[in-house]
Parts: C-alpha cells; sequence; structure tokens
C-alpha cells in the first residue's frame, strides 16, 4: 500500500535522541498495509453507558479448567469500574493508570486488598476506547477472566447485547500538550501527537517479528467499526514459549493452569503458522492478525487508562509493548503533559 505520512518532530520525554531517530529512519521506510481512515470517530458527542447487563462466559485465562463469567452493567458514575462481586467488603476499582498493578506480562489492574484485583484486564478494558462507552461496571467473581477461540468479540456482543445508550453528560476529551517521544533501549518507540480539533484517535502501528510474522504495519481511525475488525486477533505466542508452558511450564504455578490452546492463541515459528492465521491481506500469503491484536487491544488498553476521559488525537507505535505503552501513559499524568480539552 506504500507510505503516505509524515510527523512532526516529537520532544523527547524519555530515551535517547539518537536511539530515536535511527528508530524513525526504519518506521518511515515500512510501508503501510492496512489503512481505514474516517471522517468521524463515530462515537456519540455525549457519555455513553448501557441499557441493561449481560453476561459472557468462557474458559478461565489463568485457570483453564475452570468456567468465569464476566458481567457487563451500566453506571451513573463517570468511567469503567471493576467489581468483585466474591469480596463485597471492597470498593469497586476504577479503570484508571493509577491503578495499575502491573503490565510485565498482561495489566493487571487492583485496588484496596492486594486480593482485590482482575487480571489480563487489557481485553476488556479497550473496549472503552475502541466503543466510546463511557460509564460501565464490570462485574466478575473471580481475578481471572475468560478465554474465548474469538478473541474480544464474545465482549463485543455481549455489549451490544446490553445495548449502548446515550446519558445527558456531555462526553469529555483529553490529548498531550504537545508532540512527545517516548524511545525504548530495542529500536522502539511510542509518539504521541494532540487532537487536531476533530476529537478522534488515530494509531499508526508497526511491528517487526523475526518470525514468519514479519514486518506489518497499520493506520487506522478508532471508530466502532474499526475496533469491532480488530477484536477478532488473537494474541500470539511462538511456538516455543507454547511448547515450554505446555511442557515444563507444569512445573511453575503462574503457567500450569493456562487456558491457552491453539484456537485461542496464533502461535508462529520462524517460517510457518501453527494453526490458521486470520486478517489475510489480500494479493499475498501474509496475515495482519498480530498487528491488529496489538492495535485494538493491547495500545488501546493502555490509552483506555484514562479514567473517564477519552484519549484524542495521535499515536504511533514502532515495536513498542504493554510495559511502554503504561509507562508512557503513567508519565504523561505524573509530569502534566496532558490537557482537557474544551
Amino acid at each position: 500500500m506504500g507510505h503516505s505520512f509524515e510527523y512532526p518532530d516529537c520532544r523527547l520525554a524519555a530515551g535517547y535522541a539518537a536511539a530515536f531517530a535511527a528508530a524513525r529512519r526504519r518506521f518511515d521506510t515500512q510501508p503501510i498495509d492496512d489503512m481505514r481512515l474516517s471522517d468521524s470517530s463515530g462515537w456519540s458527542a455525549k457519555r455513553m453507558t448501557l441499557a441493561g447487563e449481560a453476561s459472557v462466559s468462557g474458559v478461565g485465562t489463568f485457570r483453564g479448567s475452570e468456567r468465569r463469567t464476566i458481567t457487563f452493567a451500566p453506571s451513573d458514575r463517570p468511567g469503567w469500574w471493576i467489581r468483585r462481586t466474591d469480596m463485597p467488603e471492597q470498593l469497586d476499582t476504577a479503570v484508571d493508570i493509577a491503578n495499575l498493578w502491573t503490565s510485565a506480562r498482561n495489566l493487571v489492574l487492583r485496588s484496596g486488598s492486594p486480593h482485590n484485583y482482575l487480571r489480563m484486564v487489557e481485553h476488556i478494558i479497550a473496549l472503552k476506547g475502541g466503543l466510546g462507552l463511557d460509564n460501565v461496571v464490570i462485574k466478575t467473581n473471580s481475578g481471572d477472566p475468560p478465554l474465548f477461540d474469538e478473541s474480544s468479540i464474545p465482549l463485543v456482543e455481549a455489549v451490544e447485547r446490553a445495548g449502548i445508550v446515550e446519558t445527558d453528560q456531555s462526553a469529555t476529551y483529553v490529548t498531550v500538550k504537545e508532540p512527545l517521544a517516548f524511545v525504548g533501549n530495542r529500536g522502539d518507540f511510542l509518539m504521541f501527537l494532540p487532537d487536531d480539533g476533530s476529537k478522534k484517535l488515530r494509531l499508526d502501528v508497526a511491528i517487526n517479528w523475526r518470525t514468519i510474522i514479519g514486518d506489518q504495519r497499520i493506520v487506522f481511525d478508532v471508530t466502532p467499526e474499526t475496533f469491532r475488525y480488530g477484536a477478532y486477533a488473537r494474541t500470539n505466542a511462538t511456538h516455543r514459549q507454547y511448547q515450554l508452558a505446555k511442557t515444563v511450564g507444569w512445573l511453575f504455578a503462574d503457567t500450569r493452569n493456562l487456558g491457552y490452546d491453539k484456537d485461542n492463541i496464533l502461535i508462529h515459528g520462524r517460517k510457518r503458522w501453527y494453526g490458521e492465521p486470520r486478517f489475510p491481506l489480500e494479493g499475498t500469503n501474509r496475515f495482519l492478525e498480530p498487528v491488529w491484536h496489538r492495535a485494538t487491544l493491547d495500545l488501546l488498553a493502555a490509552l483506555s487508562l484514562t479514567g473517564p476521559d477519552r484519549f484524542v488525537g495521535t499515536v504511533v507505535s514502532y515495536r513498542a509493548g504493554h510495559t511502554q505503552d503504561c509507562d508512557a501513559v503513567r508519565h504523561l499524568y505524573r509530569h502534566d503533559l496532558i490537557k482537557r480539552m474544551v
């Protein structure tokens, strides 16, 4: 598809200028494989909540031998809230960067008691930013969320069953005050560019793997339509990682009971896929499932940690991951680099 975007110079918020310049040169030469732009976000100018409740169940992500259920419910309070129904003495946990416990392997939100947490929340809270859905309570009786062969599509369908409705409150938005760059130590970076007044979120996401995945890049405006499209993309693991988890992984508590299998994750090796990859790129033998997952269910989740506000502007991601995403969002708030749009 080629490349047709030029981005302004960014102030370096973290990392080294020489590393950023080298990574930018590599990024700028990487062609765009899929581009989906829109004239509007498709979001309502009002805060959105649900008309009723809807539940969805699946095998446990971390206890694959057990079924797990989460319920999406309406809320009068601004923002998303996690309610552990098995801990009625605990307050709800706000979906906010302030409550992020860890991002080492997946995002874990927690408040109050150390046991009042929900793991692997990224594939759930991404719906906040992807659907423009502002006020929600997530009810669960476990810190272990369900896992699906269709990735996050069952979650989207549960929200659709509950019905998305407007409130009488106006939506609130935040963006960065100036163009900023966060640079890692492995040729990776994130760029945050201010909203241009359109109150949209545009993502330009590129990845690079030394496996069958290879180089992939997509650019899209986040709308309910593009989010629903990307929500079908599964998380991925190398064949070596998968084999280790299913063999010597039985020796360790954090991998012994994982619910992953060859249907609910995408497994890849240096020269082949293990299972059926999704998101074929027309006219090629390439599949864009990894980059769509990275953009819609990983990066967008971190951008949904803005409390009751919708994040707008442009975010460019090159070879970045969970921890860098969350560190960048935390840095924006810690150093007063976010502004509320009026």
